[in-house]
């Protein structure tokens, strides 16, 4: 154990920089349209190294993410992404699924494979390269790459959160060792000049926050 390194702001400081945060965050869509202009892989890199810094169970770190920046490798992952989703919109999903998909202009033609100047495949570890034991899995993988969309934003890129299933042509292709199961696909670039996204609305607060405060006046007493 070591002494935590903390350094406490004071209110007016919290809130401006919680705006600030926020409002770059409410700015961010996902998109389809990519142009081919080559992005800074220091960049890249840089935002993985923010990933890496998610919390995970007992600190296993299960996650590995591959960068993919070679046209060769991405279209074959857009051979087998199709492969995938014209079975799944062909067959596999139900009628409201599609109806829902068709709201966002989403179908089996994944042009942005391909278009996108690179791909950040995130691999959830099932387990250590030494057998050893992960825990919560799941979820450490799904924080991890909530920090990188986040810092991705953040750097002035767009992604899309891309997840043909099943993704076990991921692996295949990019020969990754048995113990990693795909977890994301991440198309990463600048959009098109012309690009457009669905007309889409968040939820209110009030719909997705409950607040449970204890009586200030009582507290204080």
């Amino acid at each position: 154990m070591r002494p935590l390194s903390f350094e406490p702001l004071d209110e007016p400081t919290m809130l401006s920089r919680s705006e600030q945060f926020l409002g770059r965050l409410r700015a961010r869509r996902s998109v389809r349209f990519f142009k081919p202009d080559p992005v800074p892989l220091e960049v890249l890199r840089r935002c993985i190294d923010a990933a890496a810094q998610a919390p995970s169970g007992a600190n296993k770190q299960p996650w590995t993410f591959v960068l993919v920046t070679d046209p060769a490798l991405k279209a074959q992952i857009r051979v087998a992404a199709e492969v995938e989703e014209r079975e799944f919109y062909e067959g596999r999903a139900n009628d409201r699924w599609l109806a829902d998909l068709a709201a966002i202009g989403t179908d089996a033609d994944k042009p942005f494979l391909v278009q996108a100047p690179a791909l950040i495949v995130c691999f959830a570890q099932k387990n250590a390269p030494d057998g050893g034991q992960h825990y919560y899995v799941q979820t450490s993988i799904g924080i991890a790459c909530g920090f990188l969309i986040a810092a991705l934003n953040d750097a002035g890129l767009t992604t899309l959160t891309h997840t043909p299933s099943p993704m076990k042509f991921l692996a295949k292709i990019l020969g990754r060792p048995r113990n990693e199961k795909p977890f994301l696909l991440l198309p990463v670039g600048y959009p098109t000049d012309d690009c457009e996204v669905p007309d889409i609305h968040r939820k209110s607060r009030a719909e997705y926050l409950v607040e449970h405060h204890a009586d200030r006046a009582a507290a204080s007493e």
